[in-house]
């Protein structure tokens, strides 16, 4: 194996690792996350258009939003195909699927970039927020290909540039400003991968899908006050979380008053709450 190889893996168990530690988080606030994401599901929903006995693949679903919104399209004889890269994920998953009554539904740990699928066995592929991360995204979008029927759909969904999603960079921006955290490599996988004009619709393509479409959707997230914003980026960023919690109580005071200065645009007059935009970019093509 080569020095490469060894770098490659090692950088996928960290993301892995990251995510794993992350779904007690996201499991508490799964609520807000669907709400946030709506319009980006709906968007990807219709972009498949599910039909009942079809089966229909989510990849990196975390606790399954836009699919089990899939589930209830393919009755009679259809199924959903949940899946994650992590176990803790797909826990929460199976107990929201329990909480809803969904009960087509499979429940599978899959890897973005080798899907442990048969070639051609599934009608759409659903990636919400989730293909920006891959160490290799051509490998992903590759394998999705690969699964999918001839004429099958895919739907996904990238986070467009920093500029459009205060909502994420701020409490980073925080960090790099008072030298706690380094600038994100460009090159590397992270929320922002994609987002280059013209990216999303290359990775298709080249991908061998047809009949690309890409469009953008905003965002807006809100929030009670700072406290409860930055209480929120702990559960939801196990990096920003990480970095946070090896700091000094003065440290954190000043990266407090650091996002409080750089979330002042989006805060209202009326007690302190915070509405701060984001923009994400979906995209639709055939197999």
């Amino acid at each position: 194996m080569t020095g490469f190889d060894e770098d490659t893996d090692a950088l996928r168990g960290a993301l892995l690792d990251r995510w794993e530690r992350s779904a007690a988080g996201w499991t508490v606030r799964r609520d807000r996350w669907r709400a946030f994401g709506m319009p980006v599901s709906e968007w990807m929903i219709d972009a498949v258009s599910p039909q009942p006995g079809q089966r229909v693949l989510e990849l990196a679903a975390g606790v399954g939003d836009t699919g089990f919104l899939v589930a209830e399209l393919l009755r009679p004889g259809g199924t959903l195909i949940s899946s994650d890269a992590t176990e803790g994920m797909l826990e929460a998953a199976r107990a929201r699927a329990l909480e809803l009554g969904i009960d087509n539904v499979e429940f599978k740990r899959l890897q973005l970039e080798w899907i442990d699928l048969p070639t051609a066995v599934v009608d759409a592929v659903l990636c919400r927020w989730g293909v920006m991360l891959a160490v290799d995204p051509g490998a992903a979008m590759s394998e999705a290909r690969r699964v999918l029927r001839p004429g099958g759909r895919v739907a996904l969904a990238v986070w467009d540039a920093p500029e459009h999603n205060p909502w994420a960079t701020i409490k980073t921006r925080a960090l790099e400003a008072l030298g706690h955290a380094a600038p994100p490599d460009p090159s590397a996988p992270g929320m922002f991968a994609l987002a280059p004009p013209g990216r999303l619709a290359d990775l298709l393509e080249d991908a061998g899908f047809t009949e690309v479409t890409v469009d953008s959707i905003g965002l807006e997230e809100s929030y009670e006050s700072l406290d409860a914003y930055i209480e929120e980026s702990r559960d939801l960023s196990r990096g920003f979380d990480d970095a946070v919690a090896g700091l000094t109580d003065a440290e954190r005071d000043a990266v407090r008053t650091e996002i409080g200065r750089l979330v002042t645009p989006f805060t209202l007059s009326e007690g302190g709450r915070l509405r701060i935009p984001g923009r994400s970019l979906v995209a639709a093509a055939s197999a």
